[in-house]
């Protein structure tokens, strides 16, 4: 643990994609070296048998067991406080279905030289979804319109293709943070607004899936944007007693 990077994945049922993701990761080319967090959800599959057999051969990868599936939102708090806690100065997170390609991770980087949140944002090019299913469009396409209209944020809010400068965020920020789910995503990038963090978008294009299935059901969805509404009329509340200073 020795870089100042820190790549991190949470997985469910990836057996197919990890060891794919692993070595698309190993052969891109960053100005500073990297380290890669894996955390699996007690996976059924074997995702995290083949997890700790790359922790064995490369002592950049590090693993977080868990016992269940216990929530996206959890996993990427678990990760964010992991990240802290070994003094990383610059978190990347991403999924590990092979939607977020790491070609795009040298842009993040040279982008987040210049602010403190990087986001990759499926709406900066017309075609980023076309290869998604009509059902997957019309949900993510919701959250957008949502997250636009209900707490006036014009980023795309709902994906997990991050950068964090986490030596420019205070942990406290992340902390208010109450989702386990997938609205995890939209409530920490309305704090981290609230709190000025400088947020920069970069346009990305989301193939779709090769192996396996996506996490999200409907029930998910709603859940999502229920949080939406209750983010909304909190938002006041937000922006008059979350602010932190670094």
């Amino acid at each position: 643990m020795n870089n100042n990077i820190l790549i991190f994945i949470p997985t469910y049922n990836e057996a197919e994609n990890v060891k794919i993701i692993y070595q698309l990761l190993k052969s891109i080319e960053l100005p500073e070296k990297f380290d890669i967090l894996f955390l699996d959800d007690n996976s059924p599959d074997g995702t995290g048998h083949i997890i700790s057999e790359i922790t064995v051969i490369d002592p950049t990868v590090f693993y977080i067991p868990r016992t269940g599936k216990l929530g996206i939102g959890s996993a990427h708090q678990a990760g964010i406080s992991w990240a802290y806690e070994h003094h990383y100065q610059t978190l990347i997170t991403m999924d590990c279905d092979l939607t977020h390609s790491p070609e795009y991770i040298i842009r993040f980087y040279n982008e987040g030289q210049k602010s403190n949140v990087v986001i990759g944002s499926r709406y900066l090019q017309k075609d980023s979804l076309q290869t998604w299913n009509l059902y997957r469009r019309m949900l993510t396409n919701l959250g957008h319109f949502l997250t636009k209209n209900l707490l006036n944020m014009p980023y795309d809010a709902s994906g997990a293709f991050r950068l964090y400068r986490l030596d420019l965020i205070n942990p406290g920020i992340f902390k208010l943070i109450q989702s386990k789910s997938y609205s995890f995503f939209f409530e920490s990038l309305l704090i981290l607004d609230l709190n000025k963090m400088s947020i920069k978008e970069i346009p990305i294009k989301l193939p779709k899936r090769t192996y396996g299935n996506s996490k999200m059901n409907l029930n998910d969805a709603w859940t999502s944007f229920y949080f939406l509404f209750k983010m909304f009329n909190k938002k006041q509340f937000f922006r008059k007693t979350m602010i932190y200073d670094l």
